[in-house]
């Protein structure tokens, strides 16, 4: 991972809130910037943790932030509303709406309920133009039907975060416009069917993230992950697409700036 050039990357999903993370937040992005992080967007799950994370980025200039109601958690959050998260995107270090989307894994039982708030997530990303991050997983037909019924009725933007489903979706949100952002699940040696996924993309809609404190990629698999460790998926992805390092984080940060433009440097 050495080179000469100095690198610039994003960690574009993050979650700095988490207990995980308590009383080292200086020292942590302090790791990041040393490993050439600049910026990353911490996620907020449930709206009632907004004003904390909030908080967080109020307190780093190089800390931006989203909220939403995660898919799993709709079943026991209130209902989110259209007006709380246009209220939000008020701020200025709010940069996006979510993490919202469709878990069918874990919790397929509040599937009905999970889409009524994906819909209201997505309403809430056309009216603002901030992108929609989202969500999938083992829900696939219902995310691609979903997203190409509320993108025919008004264009909105979005990342498909942390994206390890099958090709037919992630064509489906390419199609669309949207991007897809890869973690270290990407990383993994056994990942070899989604590197492909990712290597049949247009280079120009690929961002990277950690969804830290999980999925650490090599070398530190099975610990805790942290922003700085977006390095390390970041040199996969630039075997992925034959670039150097420094290149494919040049390219993956002009995709944030594109997507993220409330962040933009």
């Amino acid at each position: 991972m050495q080179d000469a050039t100095p690198l610039s990357l994003v960690d574009s999903h993050c979650h700095l809130d988490f207990p995980d993370f308590d009383g080292e937040h200086d020292a942590l992005i302090a790791r990041a910037h040393a490993a050439g992080v600049t910026r990353m967007v911490t996620i907020c799950t449930k709206l009632r943790q907004e004003p904390a994370v909030r908080a967080l980025a109020e307190a780093h200039p190089g800390v931006f932030y989203a909220a939403g109601t995660h898919p799993m958690s709709v079943a026991d959050e209130p209902m989110v509303t259209l007006d709380q998260l246009l209220a939000l995107a008020d701020h200025p270090k709010f940069v996006a709406i979510g993490e919202t989307g469709l878990d069918y894994h874990y919790t397929a039982e509040s599937a009905r309920v999970q889409a009524d708030s994906l819909r209201i997530h997505i309403e809430a990303a056309r009216r603002t133009r901030l992108p929609l991050i989202i969500h999938a997983r083992d829900a696939d037909a219902d995310m691609a039907r979903i997203l190409t019924e509320e993108h025919g009725a008004g264009a909105f933007t979005c990342v498909m975060h942390c994206f390890s489903s099958t090709p037919a979706l992630a064509q489906a949100a390419l199609d669309l416009g949207f991007y897809l952002s890869m973690s270290g699940i990407a990383a993994f040696p056994r990942s070899s069917d989604l590197r492909a996924i990712f290597a049949a993309a247009p280079l120009d809609r690929i961002l990277v993230e950690t969804d830290s404190p999980y999925l650490a990629p090599p070398p530190h698999r099975g610990r805790r992950n942290e922003p700085a460790y977006v390095a390390h998926t970041a040199a996969i992805g630039a075997q992925v697409f034959g670039l150097s390092l420094p290149d494919f984080a040049a390219r993956t940060t002009a995709n944030f700036d594109r997507l993220f433009w409330k962040a933009a440097a």
